[in-house]
């Protein structure tokens, strides 16, 4: 009575499923091996036939469950072999070492200066992902190279002052400042008192900036 009444498609499905299972079985086999057709049947008919469980006999319902997951993971393996790779343009090992560089010898530029010297060498890549690899750059431990890498990047836009002292053979004590220009060691401006007050400091001060800007307008109009 239940199988009058049960669909045909039911008992066409049935039907196949255990002559194909039937087959497996009159092999000389105590554990005969599936090939990757019956494997495939099997996954196709979990997917269009609901009550599949109950016809199953050779394996276990979780086991056709374990074969549609392989034949997933198998299936995007290969697309993702085979197509394109999508995203962003991969940065060659050659440019990450130049920024890499870069950032090493010039620890006081940023991205848009980079980005600029890049472009200028014929790399064309974004602002952003220069910024990126800056990040990831090696860093220096050592703050003194570090400093020196800035004093020889920028001599000639910094010139240094300071006080010295100087023992008189009477006792007493001389104080000198001077201004001088690291771009090419030579001194600016030189100025000696026994009692410096803050008014005199500032007049030296100011006098070493304006002879300092004055030799830097004469090496540019030169």
């Amino acid at each position: 009575m239940i199988r009058f009444f049960r669909s045909r498609r039911n008992l066409v499905l049935e039907n196949l499923v255990l002559r194909q299972q039937l087959a497996l079985l009159k092999r000389r086999r105590p554990r005969p091996r599936l090939a990757l057709v019956v494997k495939l049947f099997w996954v196709t008919v979990s997917r269009f036939w609901s009550g599949w469980k109950k016809a199953l006999i050779v394996v276990r319902p979780e086991t056709v469950v374990r074969w549609h997951r392989a034949g997933f993971r198998f299936y995007w393996g290969l697309i993702s072999r085979v197509r394109k790779p999508a995203g962003r343009r991969r940065v060659s090992r050659e440019v990450r070492d130049l920024i890499f560089r870069i950032v090493a010898e010039n620890p006081t530029w940023g991205a848009p200066r980079i980005h600029g010297e890049l472009l200028m060498l014929g790399f064309d890549l974004s602002e952003r992902t220069i910024s990126r690899w800056m990040r990831r750059a090696p860093r220096d431990p050592d703050p003194a190279k570090r400093w020196l890498a800035f004093l020889r990047n920028h001599r000639e836009a910094i010139a240094a002052m300071d006080f010295f002292s100087v023992p008189t053979i009477t006792f007493g004590v001389l104080y000198c400042f001077f201004v001088i220009s690291h771009d090419r060691r030579r001194i600016l401006h030189i100025n000696v008192t026994r009692h410096p007050t803050s008014l005199w400091t500032v007049q030296q001060f100011a006098r070493g900036v304006s002879i300092w800007v004055g030799s830097k307008v004469r090496h540019l109009r030169s």
